[in-house]
């Protein structure tokens, strides 16, 4: 894939809260730091960041999978950032913790091993984030059975 440049706009409302417009046709997404800062009526930056994250995660496994046909819906991400203070004292997010819970037992998934080895090299927000940011990936069935840790 050629090099494309994503330009996402953001625009003050009040404060902390910001309107962030994607590309037309999009709805608009609004933003909000937590309290004390901001209101906490949107997304604060860094559950947007677990969110992409996330996101990125549970499309690529569905990529690896659904290249054998198989079909892992639904699928469910849970994504947990621990914000801390750096040795400067800053707060910065220090590890993250992602969980993916398919929506289908592992015994019904063909080529799963090999979906499971590679899917995380074609999530490109989670490879570049994760130079900078520990991100801890665990896979789970249906069932709850550990598949990758």
């Amino acid at each position: 894939m050629a090099e494309k440049t994503i330009t996402v706009e953001l625009r003050q409302r009040s404060n902390y809260q910001f309107d962030i417009e994607f590309s037309e046709g999009m709805p608009q997404l609004m933003s909000d730091e937590p309290a004390p800062l901001g209101e906490g009526k949107g997304p604060s930056p860094v559950q947007m960041l677990a969110a992409s994250v996330g996101n990125c995660l549970s499309d690529s496994l569905f990529f690896a999978l659904a290249k054998f046909k198989q079909k892992p819906e639904p699928i469910h991400t849970t994504v947990n950032a621990l914000v801390g203070r750096n040795a400067e004292g800053r707060m910065r997010v220090l590890h993250m913790d992602a969980q993916i819970h398919l929506g289908v037992e592992a015994s019904k998934l063909e080529h799963l091993d090999r979906a499971l080895e590679q899917f995380q090299e074609f999530c490109t927000v989670t490879q570049s984030v994760g130079q900078g940011i520990p991100i801890h990936i665990r896979v789970m069935d249906a069932t709850g059975l550990i598949l990758k840790d």
